[in-house]
């Protein structure tokens, strides 16, 4: 625990420092900060539901280690699911020019892809999606034995 040097608070515990591994990501001109088992709304990606999408790190913080630089920050990989598609807030725009009759009403809503951060770690360590193989290896043993 930290303790400050004000008079009147010694030993009453300040803010703890978290030791939580988080990453910032760039994704479609954005940054976001993302952990492990968030999920973040970045613009819309390729992918259907349950794909698996790398995302590049900016800046990877581990506990007290800070580590920005792009040589070492390249090695690290911040995978993600693909949670499904999801639509922003309507924009409504009104075009007017007075004295001709000239009026246009216009729509926009932004395209989103929401996903899950699965591992933040070097490319050895990222945490692989452990739900397929399973399946994978069912179906070849079911295979084998029509054989």
């Amino acid at each position: 625990m930290l303790t400050t040097g004000v008079p009147g608070t010694e030993g009453k515990p300040t803010r703890k420092e978290s030791s939580r591994v988080y990453a910032i990501v760039r994704c479609g001109g954005r940054q976001e900060k993302v952990a492990l088992d968030d999920v973040v709304r970045v613009d819309k990606l390729p992918g259907g539901t349950g794909d698996s999408v790398t995302l590049p790190a900016l800046l990877v913080v581990d506990g007290d280690r800070v580590i920005s630089d792009p040589a070492e920050v390249g090695r690290y990989l911040v995978t993600a699911d693909i949670v499904g598609a999801t639509a922003g807030p309507k924009i409504n725009m009104i075009h007017y020019r007075n004295k001709t009759g000239y009026r246009r009403r216009l729509g926009h809503r932004q395209q989103y892809t929401q996903v899950r951060i699965t591992g933040i770690g070097p490319e050895g360590k990222a945490q692989p999606k452990a739900k397929a193989e399973p399946k994978a290896k069912a179906k070849a043993t079911t295979k084998a034995e029509e054989d």
